[in-house]
């Protein structure tokens, strides 16, 4: 299964939810907003929410500080 993270393309053997790609990424849920193919997840739905074949993630890290600032995550 091929999944496309930040633009990179990142291969799955199964179909997964949110909350163990996060856990695989090493990832700090707190932080984190996910769009799935152009719709943000709420937090709340993201153990019910499975990863399909072909399904396009953009996610984002918020860096606390003085500022309001959000860094997307790439390297993957």
């Amino acid at each position: 299964m091929d999944v496309i993270i930040n633009g990179e393309k990142r291969q799955f053997a199964e179909s997964i939810p949110l909350t163990a790609l996060v856990e695989q990424l090493g990832m700090q849920p707190e932080r984190l907003a996910i769009e799935l193919n152009g719709d943000i997840v709420p937090r709340p739905l993201w153990p019910q929410t499975l990863l399909h074949d072909r399904d396009r993630l953009e996610i984002v890290h918020f860096v606390g500080g003085g500022t309001s600032s959000a860094h997307r995550i790439s390297g993957f």
